[in-house]
């Protein structure tokens, strides 16, 4: 018959195995906890650093207009004929291009300032239930984005009127972040168009403009020659 023997544990022997089975139900809590928070958290850092990134491109953008940096005479200029009728627009390449630089360089400048921020989330919240959402203490994580931007000029010509023809030069600014969090990573894209110049042609529409675009795609970003009305 087999007979059972008993180990008789130490104090310090018992304690060892309670912290050890403590540590094991802690990091299994922990690990469910990240799990469940992961959507929570990208969903609250992504809403974070897209209105972060908002701000940012308003307020560089505007500085630049206030500044005197975005002038529209200095970026198009009017040809006329011998009646003093407009008969054809001509963009500053140049100007534009370093405008476009500056501005991006800007961005980037402020997005690096503010690239480490905390999100204070409510345990309620963690939950995932609606009624207590918001509610009890809070639990701060620490975000940190990194991001690129891209900054084109472009123009449109809309009508504006009985022989009138408003002409704007628009911004358009896109932002791509990437977002640390503990643990994991997530990104976002943030893209705004911002009307940053125009002006009304009274009369005739110009017979051709320089039609202009400092996007990437567009062939080693020179001007093109279009005709207007011409069919």
């Amino acid at each position: 018959m087999r007979r059972w023997r008993y180990i008789r544990l130490s104090g310090k022997q018992r304690l060892l195995i309670w912290l050890s089975l403590i540590t094991v139900l802690v990091s299994a809590v922990l690990i469910v906890a990240i799990v469940h928070m992961e959507p929570i958290l990208v969903s609250m850092a992504t809403a974070r650093a897209s209105n972060t990134v908002n701000r940012i491109v308003v307020e560089a953008v505007n500085d630049a207009i206030q500044g005197g940096e975005i002038d529209y005479s200095v970026l198009v200029a009017f040809e006329k004929d011998a009646q003093g009728r407009v008969t054809a627009l001509k963009s500053n390449m140049a100007a534009f291009n370093r405008l476009q630089a500056r501005i991006a360089d800007d961005i980037l400048l402020r997005l690096s300032e503010v690239s480490t921020t905390t999100l204070s989330i409510p345990i309620g919240t963690l939950t995932g239930s609606s009624l207590l959402a918001g509610r009890g203490p809070t639990v701060k994580v620490k975000m940190q984005s990194v991001g690129s931007t891209t900054a084109s000029f472009r123009n449109t010509f809309s009508s504006a009127g009985i022989n009138q023809t408003r002409h704007q030069i628009l911004l358009d600014v896109t932002v791509n972040v990437s977002i640390l969090l503990p643990g994991f990573r997530t990104s976002t894209k943030v893209s705004n168009e911002i009307s940053v110049a125009e002006t009304v042609i009274v009369g005739s529409v110009p017979e051709n403009y320089t039609y202009f675009s400092t996007a990437p795609d567009e062939a080693d970003n020179y001007a093109e020659e279009y005709i207007m009305n011409n069919g």
